[in-house]
């Protein structure tokens, strides 16, 4: 498939220095983005430290000796795996000047690589793939009904992830389960919704005040509970873009790849929560 001047306007072909235009629309579509705290590093691993156990503090007596103690720390590293988007574009659009074109190309690698990212984000995929929620040891796990009812799944979720230090602040589903919760009735016989849509936020779905973010590679039947304080997208600096004008040379075309390096950390895994529909 290749973008033309006739279906994507005119435009400069992407120069290395457009990262942003891969980087922005990345953190904008990405679920990972949107849910995550972002950390940037230059280094080819991310190395977090973990606290496992406090200094001992107690009570003692005027004037006596204070025993020492030490903290003791784990380390959680996380090496950013990298996703790549392939674009390939005619030499008339690359040889043109409107900005808008531009953006288009940017968006296209975006949503490749937003794509990738929230796929394994989801789901337990092989290496080089980074290790998300799908594959995440000691996640807080709650167990609801074959049918929703009520809340009470996304109550436990959010006690269970405040038992853990951590703190709610997202659901992310597939839609076909956002629906079923988002068609709950307040009472039966009741046409009015359990969920009161967010009206500040352009009628955003929310659960507990909690926004609701759907993704597509979320398995039927699961919600998760996301701590954003919890969840760190660890990114390898930003997207890079590189541009061949020989790989396609017999068609007169021009490859424009984009390129970001990303990986997942959660330090504590039972701050964030995996509901199950028993269904």
């Amino acid at each position: 498939m290749t973008m033309l001047t006739s279906a994507a306007g005119t435009s400069a072909v992407l120069p290395p220095e457009y990262g942003e235009l891969v980087t922005k629309p990345v953190e904008a579509l990405s679920v990972a983005y949107l849910t995550g705290t972002k950390v940037t590093t230059g280094a080819n691993s991310y190395h977090i430290p973990i606290l496992s156990s406090d200094v001992a503090v107690g009570a003692v007596v005027e004037g006596a000796e204070i025993t020492p103690s030490d903290a003791a720390f784990n380390e959680l590293v996380v090496t950013p795996a990298k996703f790549a988007g392939l674009t390939i574009v005619s030499r008339e659009l690359a040889d043109d000047s409107n900005p808008s074109a531009a953006d288009q190309i940017g968006r296209s690698i975006a949503r490749q690589i937003a794509n990738s990212v929230d796929n394994a984000l989801f789901n337990a995929l092989a290496a080089p793939n980074p290790a998300g929620f799908a594959s995440l040891t000691g996640i807080s796990t709650v167990s609801a009904p074959t049918a929703y009812t009520d809340l009470d799944p996304f109550e436990e979720a959010v006690s269970l992830s405040e038992a853990a230090g951590g703190r709610v602040t997202a659901w992310v589903t597939g839609a076909a389960t956002a629906l079923e919760i988002a068609q709950l009735k307040d009472a039966t016989g009741s046409n009015k919704g359990l969920l009161n849509p967010d009206l500040t936020a352009e009628g955003r779905r929310t659960i507990l005040g909690r926004p609701v973010i759907i993704s597509p590679y979320v398995p039927a039947d699961v919600v998760y509970g996301i701590s954003k304080d919890d969840f760190l997208v660890v990114t390898r600096e930003d997207a890079r873009i590189d541009v061949d004008r020989s790989a396609y040379f017999s068609s007169d075309r021009i490859g424009v790849r984009g390129t970001m390096r990303v990986g997942f950390a959660m330090p504590v895994a039972a701050a964030h929560v995996r509901i199950t529909n028993a269904a």
